[in-house]
């Protein structure tokens, strides 16, 4: 059986057992989330022996040159050790700079890191609290046109990182991972084309910083930006949407609950078969949309979504 170290210990395992299962087992505080390889909450540096790799694409080249492996997508099959990402060390420090709840269960979260962050409207970033506790949150802040790192965190229901978030305050400190791109994002050459932007609950978060981004790049084509909420108390960026929608004629936007769904997709039309699609949220809403679009002719690939997923 091969023999999996961490620190100063040492288990054996059966082989092909997957890393992170392994290494939870174990008692080891190994943080995660999605177990899907797209949090990267589960980050551990390979120092001696190398594991199966199930998705060596999911992982940045640099990153991967440098031993970092997800453990949720690998499997040992040889003596491994391995070590933690060391938040304290591996991670860019940032203080909490505002925090307030612009709907009853929304947290809005403003930091300001430690040195200057590059980033694109629509990437995410994994928020560290504490050693052990990191979730990947999107970005809704403007790049070079905010001080501030903005996130906004759905606090319905429970959980670790959730309850941590709100007891923040004003001048405590988290700690930022990997910055990471995923699919939201403003290309300057749809400036003409008709762009939706279809957000389920804080799947508005990046939606905004991208929708942001298109107005400060001068898109001229129509904008159409609809938020779908468990409730009309939870739409809760109108009043700047309202704002912005005041100033530029061609963005148009659109409010419904979750109840309001079913009817809102089936009267749901396509002008254009030019339109691009944004979509992101929690998987069965923006499913529940991309069958929709695909049945009104959207092609497939200008359909961009990104899925919050629930932690396993």
């Amino acid at each position: 059986m091969p023999e999996l170290r961490f620190r100063q210990r040492s288990v054996e395992v059966a082989s092909q057992s997957n890393l992170l299962d392994a290494l939870l087992a174990a008692d080891v505080a190994v943080p995660y989330s999605c177990r899907a390889g797209s949090c990267h909450a589960c980050l551990v540096r390979c120092v001696a022996g190398e594991p199966q790799d199930d998705r060596p694409e999911a992982l940045d080249a640099q990153l991967r040159a440098e031993g970092w492996r997800l453990a949720c997508q690998c499997r040992v099959i040889d003596d491994l050790q391995v070590e933690p990402f060391d938040p304290q060390h591996d991670a860019v420090g940032a203080r909490v700079v505002g925090v307030d709840w612009p709907a009853p269960q929304v947290l809005r979260l403003r930091l300001e890191p430690d040195r200057p962050l590059r980033y694109r409207a629509g990437q995410h970033l994994l928020l560290w609290h504490g050693a052990t506790l990191a979730r990947p949150y999107s970005l809704a802040s403007l790049p070079d046109a905010e001080p501030w790192l903005e996130f906004h965190i759905d606090c319905r229901g429970t959980g670790a990182f959730r309850n941590a978030a709100r007891q923040l305050q004003v001048g405590d400190s988290l700690r930022l991972g990997e910055l990471r791109g995923g699919a939201l994002h403003y290309d300057p050459d749809w400036q003409v084309r008709p762009l939706w932007l279809l957000a389920c609950g804080t799947g508005l978060a990046p939606l905004y910083g991208v929708l942001r981004e298109a107005l400060r790049q001068d898109h001229r084509g129509p904008i159409r930006l609809i938020h779908q909420a468990h409730d009309v108390t939870e739409h809760y960026l109108r009043e700047p949407l309202q704002a912005l929608a005041s100033v530029y004629p061609n963005l148009q936007l659109e409010w419904l609950t979750t109840s309001e769904q079913a009817a809102f997709l089936a009267d749901l039309r396509l002008v254009s078969r030019q339109t691009l699609v944004l979509a992101c949220g929690s998987a069965s809403s923006v499913e529940a949309f991309a069958r929709r679009l695909f049945l009104i002719g959207v092609p497939r690939s200008q359909v961009l979504a990104d899925i919050f997923l629930s932690r396993a």
